[in-house]
C-alpha cells in the first residue's frame, strides 16, 4: 500500500452473510425513510462449493519473494532486479498452469517496468471479473506483507483455479501491478489503456493489498456495495464482523478502476493505523498498536505475517471467485412466502408481540379478516413491539417485504414528530413512520430486502408513543416473498 492518501468516493449499498438474529435499533427520522439493501452475490451456505486454499502454499510463495529480495539488494521495488525476478516467478508459474499471460510496459511509471496480466481461457470474454494486487515493494525492505501477501494469495488462487478447471460463467483475469508504491502508477496505466468497450467488459475489480498483517483486522473496500457481497459473505460465515477499509481508501490499485466507473472491492488487514480496543475485543491482537508494525520497514519479512489472517483472506478470495465466475457456485432459488400468519388470524402464532398488540378489538378495523396488529394508540408513554424470525432462501431474483399500514393519530401538529413506528430487518432500519404520516385507510408499503438472501433474520416493528395524544400504528397482511 502506498503512503499518500488520494480522495476517493465510496459506493454505498449492501451486505450479505450467514444465519443471524439481530437486535433492534431505535430510529428517529420522519417522514418515512428507507435503506434498501441490494441482492448479494450468494449466501454463505454455498461456501463449500469453493476450494480450500492451502495457506502453506501461499506461505511458500512468500518465502520465494523473500529470497528474491535477499538476492537482489534486499528489496523488490518497481524497476529493480528484485521486481523483475518477482514478476518472472509469478509469470513462470502461471504459464505452466495454462494461463494466457502478457506483460504490459508502464512507460509513465516513476520506475518504468511491467504489469503482469493473466487470463484463464474460460467463460465469455465480454464478462470479466478481475483480481489484482501490486507486486512491487518499497526500497526499505523485502515487502512481504506489503504486498507479497496479496500477490501470493492471488497466485495460489489462480493455480487452484487452473488445477480444478471448472466450467466458467465469467472470464477471470488476474493482475500484478508495478509501481504502486510511487502513486498507483501501474494500475493507472492499465486502466487508461482500456477502451470504453474493454472497460464495459469488466464487471468487477477486486484488490488485495496487505492481507496478512500480524496485528491485523478484517477490512473490506466499499463494504456495503453489491461488489463486496461475496467477500463479506465469506468473512461473515466465520463470524469476523468485517469493517470498512477506511485507512486504505484511495491508497491502492482499486482507485483508478473506481474512478473509471468499474465496480470495486477487496480485502485488507491494515497498515500503520492503530487497532482500536473494540477491534481487539472482537478480532484479538493488541489495541493501540499498528496493524502492521513493520509497515514500509526492513522488518517486513516472512516473520511479519499472520498465517490466520492470510488464510482467511485466501479462502475468501476463492469463495468470491467461485460465486462470481464458476458454474454451479451460487445456490438455486426455492421460491417462498416466508412470513407465517401474516394476516394475524391465528393470533400470536409465529409472532412475538407485546401484550394486546395482536387483536380483534373493534377500535381499529383489520384490513382483511378479523385480526390485525395494533401498536400503541394508548395516549401515554410506552413502547410496543412485534417480531418474527424468518429465513430467506438463497439464490432468488427478488425478495420483497410488504405490509399494509394504517396510521391514526390525535396529534394536531403538522411538523413535529411525537410518536413513531420503526420497521427493521435484522439490525437494518428499512423505514420510520410517525404521527405525521397519518392517513385514512390502509396503505401498502413494500421494500426490496434482497440483501438478506440466505439469512435467518428478525423482522421487527417497534412503536413508541409519548405521554399525551394517541397515535395508532395498525398492521395487516404482512408478506415476504422470495421468487
Amino acid at each position: 500500500m502506498r503512503g499518500r492518501t488520494l480522495s476517493a468516493g465510496v459506493a454505498l449499498a449492501v451486505f450479505a452473510g450467514m444465519t443471524v438474529t439481530l437486535a433492534a435499533q431505535t430510529a428517529t427520522a420522519s417522514p418515512p425513510t428507507a435503506t434498501t439493501p441490494t441482492r448479494p452475490i450468494a449466501a454463505a451456505a454455498a461456501a463449500l462449493a469453493a476450494p480450500d486454499i492451502s495457506v502453506s502454499n501461499v506461505q511458500a510463495h512468500l518465502t520465494q519473494f523473500n529470497a528474491i529480495a535477499t538476492a537482489n539488494g534486499g528489496n523488490r521495488r518497481a524497476g529493480s532486479a528484485g521486481y523483475t525476478a518477482s514478476l518472472t516467478y509469478v509469470k513462470t508459474r502461471l504459464q505452466s498452469a495454462g494461463y494466457t499471460v502478457s506483460e504490459q510496459y508502464c512507460s509513465s511509471c516513476r520506475y518504468p517496468s511491467n504489469n503482469l496480466i493473466a487470463e484463464w481461457p474460460g467463460g465469455p470474454a465480454d464478462q470479466v471479473v478481475m483480481f489484482g494486487a501490486h507486486l512491487d515493494g518499497v526500497s526499505a525492505g523485502p515487502g512481504i506483507n506489503d504486498n507479497a501477501t496479496g500477490s501470493s494469495t492471488l497466485l495460489e488462487n489462480a493455480l487452484v483455479l487452473a488445477a480444478q478447471n471448472p466450467t466458467m460463467t465469467k472470464r477471470v483475469r488476474f493482475a500484478w501491478w508495478t509501481d504502486e508504491e510511487q502513486g498507483l502508477n501501474g494500475s493507472r496505466f492499465y486502466v487508461n489503456s482500456l477502451s470504453a468497450t474493454q472497460r464495459g467488459y469488466l464487471k468487477g475489480y477486486y484488490n488485495f493489498d496487505m492481507v496478512g498483517s500480524t496485528n491485523g483486522g478484517y477490512f473490506i473496500n466499499r463494504l456495503t456495495s453489491t461488489t463486496a457481497a461475496p467477500l463479506k459473505a465469506y468473512w461473515d460465515s466465520l463470524g469476523l464482523q468485517p469493517e470498512e477499509n477506511v485507512e486504505g481508501q484511495g491508497r491502492s490499485d482499486d482507485y483508478y478502476f473506481q474512478q473509471a466507473g468499474i465496480p470495486t472491492s477487496g480485502y485488507a488487514a491494515g497498515a500503520s493505523a492503530r487497532k482500536t480496543s473494540s477491534q481487539a475485543a472482537k478480532w484479538g491482537g493488541t489495541a493501540n498498536s499498528a496493524y502492521d508494525p513493520c509497515y514500509h520497514r526492513s522488518c517486513d519479512t516472512t516473520a511479519n505475517v499472520s498465517a490466520t489472517v492470510l488464510n482467511r483472506a485466501a479462502d475468501g478470495v476463492a469463495y468470491a471467485l467461485w460465486q462470481l465466475a464458476v458454474s454451479g457456485g451460487a445456490p438455486t432459488c426455492t421460491a417462498a412466502q416466508v412470513v407465517g400468519n401474516g394476516g394475524f388470524e391465528s393470533g400470536s402464532t409465529t409472532w412475538t408481540a407485546s401484550s394486546g398488540v395482536i387483536t380483534s378489538a373493534s377500535g381499529q378495523p383489520a384490513r382483511s379478516g378479523s385480526y390485525k396488529a395494533w401498536l400503541n394508540g394508548n395516549g401515554g408513554t410506552g413502547t410496543e413491539s412485534l417480531t418474527q424470525s424468518v429465513t430467506l432462501p438463497a439464490g432468488c431474483a427478488t425478495y420483497t417485504l410488504s405490509f399494509w399500514l394504517h396510521i391514526d393519530t390525535a396529534e394536531t401538529t403538522t411538523s413535529r414528530v411525537y410518536d413513531r413506528l420503526t420497521v427493521q430487518v435484522g439490525s437494518t432500519t428499512l423505514a420510520t413512520y410517525s404521527n405525521l404520516n397519518a392517513a385514512t385507510g390502509y396503505v401498502e408499503r413494500s421494500f426490496d430486502v434482497a440483501g438478506f438472501a440466505g439469512q435467518t433474520v428478525t423482522l421487527r416493528f417497534t412503536g413508541t408513543e409519548d405521554s399525551s395524544l394517541q397515535t395508532s400504528f395498525v398492521l395487516d397482511d404482512v408478506t415476504l416473498q422470495a421468487s
